[in-house]
């Protein structure tokens, strides 16, 4: 479950982000992954809350932007975005195709504090 290494680091970022901003609470946090990166969004959460209990990040809504598979097929030069890659274009039926977007590494977009 390395959704609680995740969440151990979401939290070592928000401790060095209130040192410099000097701010007291976190209430929320839009984070960003793509949807073949692995993350499990309820773990992520589960795991959050739990090492969250006592810091400034206590009861800190998580928000979620995913980020859908892209493939680019060489084929018909398209960028397409797909619901699983199964390296094949669902437009052309080209095997000529990579994976372009949907495993990016989760990132933290926004922070709502006090």
């Amino acid at each position: 479950m390395h959704e609680l290494y995740l969440a151990e680091s979401i939290l070592d970022i928000v401790k060095e982000y209130a040192a410099r901003q000097k701010f007291k609470k976190v209430n929320s946090l839009l984070l960003s992954f793509g949807r073949l990166s692995c993350i499990e969004q309820k773990s992520l959460q589960f795991a959050f809350a739990v090492q969250a209990r006592e810091t400034l990040a206590q009861n800190a809504a998580l928000h979620f932007k995913i980020i859908p598979p892209v493939i680019h097929c060489f084929s018909c030069d398209k960028d397409l975005e797909v619901d699983t890659y199964a390296a094949i274009c669902p437009q052309c039926k080209g095997e000529e195709v990579i994976l372009v977007g949907g495993t990016e590494e989760l990132q933290i977009l926004e922070m709502d504090v006090d």
